[in-house]
């Protein structure tokens, strides 16, 4: 069963600053540490590791994104993320999360 929750990236955050100034995209470690937080967020103690990561479309600032993520049946949580809206799929991955 697919989960899901809508991330925004704010323009005014710190880490858009220089990223880059003529043509400003959302930092992809920012993304995934969203998607992190968001996937692991219930898991107290657990450590996430990041297996895969595609980027396939630019995200600008203040754009909003769909995640959406699943458990399969390895373990591994497989995870996508489009603009919102039905837009353009902008990344991708699978990730583990340990639980102590």
């Amino acid at each position: 069963m697919w989960q899901s929750m809508e991330l925004h990236f704010a323009s005014d955050h710190p880490a858009m600053a220089g990223h880059f100034p003529s043509n400003p995209i959302v930092p992809g470690a920012l993304m995934l540490d969203c998607v992190v937080a968001a996937v692991a967020g219930g898991v107290a103690g657990g450590a996430a590791v990041i297996r895969a990561a595609k980027f396939l479309h630019p995200v600008r600032p203040g754009e909003r994104l769909d995640l959406r993520w699943q458990t399969q049946v390895n373990g591994a949580i497989k995870f996508e993320c489009r603009l919102a809206g039905g837009g353009a799929l902008a990344l991708t991955g699978t990730l583990e999360i340990s639980r102590p």
